[in-house]
């Protein structure tokens, strides 16, 4: 079966998720372009999006509309060429709403899992629990026929293990989306050792559909993205335990947040990103790859008693960000979280906030925010200005930054001497692809 023959029939499970809505809205964008071909003209094409939230998949389908409106506009003089035989859409708006309507006559909503009695690929992006996911693919391939191929998001599960306990005879390989995956260009490409060849040209293929970069890992626990990001946080949380004393822990939380975005250049600092992933998922992912990796020390009770209060942060159906660590006011951090108090101290810069800057000291000459260096034709001359400032720099806060940067170079060469990643360039495009950072961790910077 080619892979057009696949595409016709495709199940998201976990379609009204976070990813999984992501991931539907790419797959009914690709499969209204290939149903609007002249060859398929009478061909049925089915995009079953099943999930066990009625009310999310009911917000499902306004969030699909609105961003498939969006991609139209975005992409009128494609959509002139495959409309080019309908001559009653003489509007670009007439042919957009022409798209949308295309699009979203392939969608079959639902809860029932036997939607994907006929699908080819199924892709899967339930939580993060192993044991569920055995379960699901257990059920689905009971479900569907035995040439079946399965895509898991999982970021963090080894892609043999879901295989193994779900006997799926290599018909399965981990594509991980980053998030969100409607903007995000990477994707995480993990096989296992017993896979169907075929499936990785399916995957590269899938890739060269939706516009992914793809970058290999090799198949153990947290791959490169969380491998990384994973050490990376808890190296900041066991630093600011560190601080604690001197400066408070919520005043450390402020420190290690600052340090990381302000002085490291990234986009957010690391208790935001953590933030943003969600506590709870951010614990999920520790619990996970610590199962998996033996010697290495990769949980924090920190997180625990974060979870316990239930204090998770992630994202509001709005896609504005709930409080965690940091208290949000217009999207912009304004405070932390005080375990002992259960409650957000504020930020004071006329008081604890402000002293805590006054103590990191001045920052050095050449600090740009990431935001203006992002697009900036001379950012490579302009890091390396800042970096060589910074390393000459003796203040608190260059201090912890250099510290930070050589910890994160050290998470990335491990990956690499652990073989996880193929390579640092692997390690590199990760991190700038699906973190946006400005360099990446495996640098001379420091």
């Amino acid at each position: 079966m080619t892979f057009d023959e696949r595409l016709r029939n495709v199940s998201v499970i976990g379609a009204a998720g976070k990813m999984g809505s992501g991931i539907s809205l790419l797959l009914a964008q690709e499969m209204a372009k290939q149903k609007l071909k002249p060859e398929n003209k009478n061909v049925p094409y089915r995009l079953n999006l099943i999930d066990i939230n009625e009310i999310a998949l009911d917000g499902l389908m306004s969030y699909l509309r609105a961003q498939l409106t969006k991609a139209g506009e975005k992409t009128t003089v494609l959509l002139r060429d495959l409309y080019r035989d309908r001559e009653n859409l003489v509007e670009n708006y007439d042919i957009i709403a022409a798209f949308v309507d295309d699009a979203m006559s392939v969608l079959r909503l639902g809860t029932d899992l036997n939607m994907v009695k006929n699908s080819h690929m199924i892709f899967e992006a339930i939580v993060e629990d192993k044991n569920v996911k055995v379960d699901l693919l257990k059920k689905l391939d009971r479900l569907s026929d035995k040439d079946t191929v399965y895509f898991t998001n999982t970021s963090s599960i080894p892609i043999h293990v879901l295989n193994n306990e779900a006997n799926l005879g290599g018909r399965i390989i981990g594509f991980h989306f980053y998030n969100p995956p409607a903007v995000q260009r990477l994707a995480e490409l993990i096989a296992a050792d017993r896979i169907n060849p075929e499936l990785k040209d399916m995957s590269l293929e899938l890739a060269k559909r939706l516009r992914k970069t793809i970058v290999p890992a090799n198949d153990i626990a947290g791959f490169i993205g969380n491998g990384h990001f994973l050490r990376d946080g808890l190296y900041a949380i066991r630093e600011a335990k560190k601080l604690a004393p001197e400066y408070t822990l919520p005043g450390a939380i402020y420190i290690m947040n600052k340090v990381s975005q302000d002085l490291l250049i990234r986009p957010m600092g690391i208790f935001q990103l953590i933030d943003y992933v969600g506590v709870d998922v951010y614990q999920c992912i520790s619990e996970t790859v610590s199962g998996y990796i033996k010697g290495e020390d990769l949980k924090d009770d920190l997180l625990a008693k974060m979870v316990e209060k239930k204090v998770l942060g992630g994202q509001h159906a709005d896609g504005s960000q709930k409080d965690g660590f940091l208290k949000y006011e217009k999207g912009r951090p304004a405070g932390v979280y005080g375990l002992d108090k259960g409650e957000y101290e504020m930020f004071d810069p006329e008081g604890w906030s402000g002293e805590i800057d006054k103590k990191l000291g001045a920052y050095p000459e050449g600090t740009i925010p990431w935001r203006k260096l992002l697009m900036d034709p001379k950012k490579n001359e302009k890091l390396s200005v800042y970096f060589k400032n910074l390393n000459a720099s003796d203040s608190l806060g260059a201090k912890l930054a250099k510290a930070y940067l050589k910890n994160s170079k050290k998470i990335g060469e491990f990956l690499v001497e652990t073989g996880v990643a193929k390579s640092a360039d692997d390690v590199n495009s990760v991190l700038l692809n699906g973190f946006y950072h400005l360099y990446g961790p495996i640098n001379d910077y420091i």
